[in-house]
């Protein structure tokens, strides 16, 4: 007996949808016009709209945000419609209400709604009361008032019954007249009143192939958006140009707006940005090392002041909680203190684990030979020791550089060609957005070009540190991301040992998303 039931969300997502047996016509088009002609005119007074062969009743649900819409065809009287959609509606919120609350998380949830059994049970409740309540009998015609008239009454006179009945064509025409002047206007009391609630449905087209020209204006806010949360400039411009070149000639659903097709399809690259696909694994990768009997060497390189040692000391701390032991190589010899600042660290992370828990020896040893010396030779005698010593994981700490020193560059290049470690990790800050970028880009350059091999060891990852300072501008992890293409592999969030992270690429997203 019903074409169609559909409930969709104010931003033109579609929750669940019912369509009646050997219904072909998608139910699409009775929508859109209804929207088009109602919800997005506020025209809300009545809950019924017509059109073509079918009747539309429709019930808003201010609270969650949502359209409830039942359509069947106009030539039957279906008088148990209006007491079923209220049913429906009742149903679904309550059984839902848990998921409708988090309105963000919506559109992950389409095709999830298991609804179809509770509707059809209710369906089936309302036609059976429908079939079994008696009917109204019809008065014959010598019930009717019309037949309690004298015939005199039916004439019309020359006197007050004319005189009545052109007051009354008057009335009427001051009552359409009035209709005709009149403004409408909504008062939006509340914030999730018709007004607020519809606002984001006035960007709903029907189906329509997307151009530049359309995904322009909404673009431009994007790259300001990206821009205003720490992204580098320049990656801002590129990731919405990719984004336009996807979206240009796509045929955007029946719902969609074209601000959420763009957001959507940003949102999407953004997490791809977030995963690579080279994964680092260090635990996987320790214990495929330990099976060879060598230790896994880690190097730390950076500029200075990011907090290099201090996060190299936390995934020390992560390492041994994790069973391995570590060597610590002092390769900065440079910075006055440097080598201080890591037995500091030692000390620390030994009391925290004492000897007889590893065995008699302590869980983390320092290799260290002072200042002045040539970096890459102690990286390499610390190197040696380890694997004599049989030490699980070496991690090497170096002198904190600008990108364009060249000496130091140089320096830095020469200790990663003759050591050839496992893991090259860069540390940066998360509170930089284009000085980032740039760091890294020229890490990398320097690195291939003074290196003497003729495939020169790049950056594999990054440790982004003071990820807790940064609230939700967290652009720099998608610009140190897109523009080396190496994962994440931790983020600092704290100042002791235990404020280091995984990171996790969706709640990244999500916060770069928010407005």
């Amino acid at each position: 007996m019903l074409d169609f039931f559909a409930i969709f969300s104010k931003g033109g997502i579609v929750l669940w949808y019912f369509q009646g047996a050997g219904v072909s016509e998608s139910f699409a088009g009775p929508v859109n016009a209804l929207i088009r002609s109602v919800i997005l005119q506020e025209r809300t007074g009545h809950s019924s709209f017509t059109h073509n062969a079918l009747s539309l009743k429709y019930k808003l649900d201010n609270e969650f945000e949502l359209v409830f819409v039942v359509g069947f065809q106009k030539i039957l009287t279906l008088t148990y419609v209006d007491k079923f959609l209220d049913d429906v509606h009742l149903h679904f919120r309550d059984r839902y209400k848990n998921e409708l609350e988090h309105k963000g998380d919506l559109k992950f949830l389409v095709n999830r709604f298991e609804f179809e059994d509770d509707f059809l049970r209710l369906l089936h409740e309302a036609e059976g009361e429908s079939v079994t309540k008696p009917q109204k009998e019809m008065r014959t015609y010598y019930k009717s008032q019309k037949s309690q008239k004298t015939v005199k009454s039916m004439i019309e006179t020359k006197g007050g019954d004319k005189g009545k009945e052109q007051t009354s064509k008057k009335n009427k025409n001051a009552k359409k007249e009035g209709i005709k002047q009149r403004h409408w206007s909504f008062h939006r009391a509340t914030k999730g009143g018709f007004g607020g609630m519809f606002g984001m449905l006035r960007g709903l087209v029907g189906s329509k192939t997307l151009s530049q020209r359309d995904m322009e204006p909404v673009l431009e806010k994007m790259k300001d958006h990206l821009i205003a949360k720490n992204v580098a400039a320049d990656i801002a411009s590129q990731l919405c140009d990719s984004v336009a070149k996807k979206l240009e000639g796509k045929v955007m659903g029946t719902f969609t707006t074209v601000a959420s097709a763009v957001k959507q399809a940003l949102q999407d690259s953004l997490v791809h940005i977030l995963q690579p696909k080279r994964r680092v694994d260090i635990l996987r990768d320790v214990l495929e090392a330990k099976a060879q009997r060598k230790p896994f060497v880690i190097t730390f390189c950076g500029v200075n002041g990011v907090g290099k040692s201090t996060n190299l000391a936390k995934i020390s701390y992560w390492l041994i909680e994790n069973g391995f032991s570590v060597l610590i190589a002092a390769c900065d010899t440079f910075r006055a203190g440097a080598v201080e600042q890591l037995r500091t660290h030692q000390r620390r992370l030994n009391s925290l684990h004492p000897p007889e828990q590893h065995g008699g020896r302590p869980a983390v040893q320092l290799f260290e030979k002072g200042y002045g010396k040539d970096a890459a030779g102690i990286a390499m005698e610390a190197i040696t020791y380890a694997r004599n010593q049989t030490f699980d994981v070496v991690l090497v700490d170096t002198a904190g550089r600008m990108q364009d020193n060249t000496p130091l560059m140089t320096a830095l290049a020469k200790l990663i060609d003759v050591n050839t470690p496992d893991l090259v990790l860069f540390v940066g800050e998360a509170l930089v957005g284009n000085e980032a970028v740039d760091q890294l880009v020229k890490f990398n350059q320097a690195l291939a070009d003074h290196s003497k091999s003729d495939r020169p060891r790049l950056i594999d990852g990054i440790v982004l540190t003071k990820f807790d300072t940064i609230d939700d501008k967290v652009g720099a992890a998608i610009s140190m991301t897109y523009i080396t293409g190496q994962p994440i592999v931790f983020v600092g969030t704290g100042q002791t040992y235990n404020d280091l992270r995984s990171l996790n690429a969706r709640a990244v997203v999500n916060a770069l998303m928010k407005a």
